[in-house]
Formats: C-alpha cells, structure tokens, sequence
C-alpha cells in the first residue's frame, strides 16, 4: 500500500492545537485536528459485497434435504466451535464455510449411506459471525466473531491479551468507513488507567497489537508530540 498522503485527527488537541488545524512534524499534508475516535462503518462497509459470506460460531442455519420430511426445513445453530448437528449423520463442521459447501459435505455425507441422491439446501437464517481481525504481540492472534458490543480491549482479552513484552503503547486499528481507509494508534495502558474511553470496534477492523509497520504513519506526530495521551486518528490516502 502506497501511502501519498495522511490526515491526522487527535482526540485531545495537542498543545498549540486548538483552533484551526496546525502542520505538526514539519510536513504540510500532515494535520491535526479535533476528533475523539474513529467514526462507526457504514452498513456499506461492513457488508462484504461480492465475497462468499462463510459460516462462523453461533451462527444459525436452515437445512433443507428435498423430499425427505423428517430432513425439510431443519434450523440449527452452530456451536463456538462452529460445529453443527445433523440427523443421521452426527457432527459437520460449518465454521470457515460458505452455505453452498456446507449443503455439499452433508449431501456427501448422507449419500454414503443414507440417501441415493440427496438435494441439500443450506441458507443462513441469523449471523452473530461478524468477524474481527486481532494479530501482532497478542497470545493468539486470528479472526473473532463480532458478538454484540466490542471494544478494544475486548477484542485483545478475546485473543487471551497481549503476550508478555506487548509495546501496549502501540495498538493499530485499521477500518473503512464510507468506503475510505482510517487508521488509529492507541495506548493499551492508557485505557487501563482511564485516560481515554475504551473505544469500540467493529466487524471488518483489523487490530494490530506492537510492532506494527502502520505505526510509521505517525511517526511526524509521535516525534513532535511523544507523551501523546489521546489516540491519534488518521485518514489513508493511497492509489
């Protein structure tokens, strides 16, 4: 990604801030200006358009087998694992899976020994799966479901928190909203002390816990103004 310009945003003015945006670092396409947290997605954002949508925990489905009516219409949900139960064939694991495959696994599955020719429908009923992307010096680092109101530090407890020399100091967002790249630099240990609110996020963000390369992006402001205690909110401008 070729970064051609950054807007910075600053949740607390910084010293000799306040008004009207001021260059800080000594680059021109560099400002601060008043904001206290990345703006939420737009439904737009979050939706995932043209991309197969793939089943996740607690997620709930509606299992059709044409022509068989103990299998006609069966709802389930998916279990944290991302597992489901089907009659006759026991266990399928869903997580990780679009609709379509799922149908075909037990479609599989009950023509082995059950169903000469089995017509299988799988269609999402209800989706919790909303996914969260949490890596860098986190215990384990991967995708998340996105259940109901996440914060920050939500999401790092859910990846079993930070690993144990974490630069808690620098914690990278990344999220669209209307369609145009953000990016925010949070202090992990701020938030614990209750220096600022513990921000939410959302489905599609990408979490980035120490040693993040994106923390260059702000290394004009970081120089100019180090004991930062607000986070930083940056617009992406790239081709």
């Amino acid at each position: 990604m070729q970064i051609r310009s950054v807007s910075l945003l600053c949740a607390l003015a910084l010293a000799g801030c306040a008004g009207a945006p001021a260059p800080i670092g000594g680059s021109p396409e560099i400002h601060v200006v008043n904001a206290d947290a990345l703006p939420p997605p737009t439904r737009g954002d979050i939706a995932t358009a043209n991309v197969p949508y793939l089943v996740g925990p607690f997620d709930k489905l509606t299992i059709d087998v044409f022509g068989i009516k103990e299998l006609s219409m069966l709802k389930v949900q998916t279990d944290a694992s991302g597992r489901i139960s089907f009659p006759l064939i026991g266990q399928v694991d869903a997580a990780g899976r679009t609709p379509a495959e799922i149908a075909a696994a037990i479609a599989t599955r009950l023509k082995t020994q059950y169903v000469r020719d089995p017509q299988v429908t799988v269609n999402l009923e209800e989706t919790v799966s909303q996914l969260i992307t949490v890596s860098g010096q986190v215990t384990e680092p991967g995708t998340y479901p996105v259940v109901g109101r996440m914060t920050l530090m939500r999401a790092v407890a859910i990846a079993k928190g930070t690993t144990e020399f974490a630069k808690m100091n620098d914690v990278v967002v990344f999220r669209t909203v209307g369609a145009r790249q953000m990016v925010a630099l949070y202090n992990l240990g701020a938030i614990q002390r209750g220096a600022y609110v513990d921000p939410q996020v959302y489905a599609n963000d990408v979490v980035i816990v120490g040693e993040s390369e994106a923390r260059r992006i702000f290394k004009d402001v970081l120089q100019s103004a180090p004991l930062l205690t607000a986070p930083l909110i940056a617009y992406l401008n790239h081709n």
